[in-house]
């Protein structure tokens, strides 16, 4: 799709399908809406959800985050700290931003905006793959793949193992 200006004022007042993006003027559709993708973003927003209180957070699924004065984004999901202060949009960086891969995706799309999200104080920036079955992890240097297989905060007891992920998208 073409990127289609329009004023903050109509990006914010609108609703959409799948939540659109808007960057400079510029209203940015998401990609989504395949099984894999849709899947992941459901399991990883479970796991995360259902550890929340041991792991002292709040998981949101597709939240608007101002990054900047022209910018908003719209992770797959958000992972704040259950203490940060409630907002109709972020406004404050959270914990950690996960983004899902669809076939029309390209990587450095991709890590371009992990690069908005780590200079706008997001701490961590997980992208996971399921296509080419790999996760990275956002860093000042771009996105590096995730060794190891686990996603995980030093430090605390958050983790997301991405093995754990793809073998339950591969038994349904």
């Amino acid at each position: 799709m073409t990127p289609q200006p329009v004023s903050l004022d109509e990006y914010l007042s609108a609703s959409f399908e799948y939540d659109c993006e808007w960057a400079d003027g510029v209203l940015i559709e998401r990609s989504g809406g395949e099984f894999d993708h849709s899947f992941l973003i459901a399991l990883a927003g479970a796991q995360i959800h259902n550890r929340r209180a041991v792991w002292g957070v709040i998981c949101l699924l597709g939240a608007r985050i101002q990054t900047g004065p022209t910018r908003f984004r719209v992770p797959d999901l958000t992972v704040l700290r259950a203490e940060t202060p409630r907002e109709r949009i972020l406004t404050h960086p959270p914990l950690v931003v996960i983004e899902i891969q669809s076939p029309e995706d390209v990587l450095s799309g991709t890590a371009a905006k992990a690069m908005e999200y780590l200079a706008f104080g997001i701490e961590h920036v997980w992208v996971v793959d399921p296509y080419a079955r790999v996760a990275y992890r956002g860093t000042a240097n771009g996105l590096e793949p995730v060794r190891d297989g686990e996603l995980t905060i030093p430090e605390t007891p958050i983790r997301i193992i991405l093995a754990e992920l793809l073998a339950e998208l591969d038994r349904v």
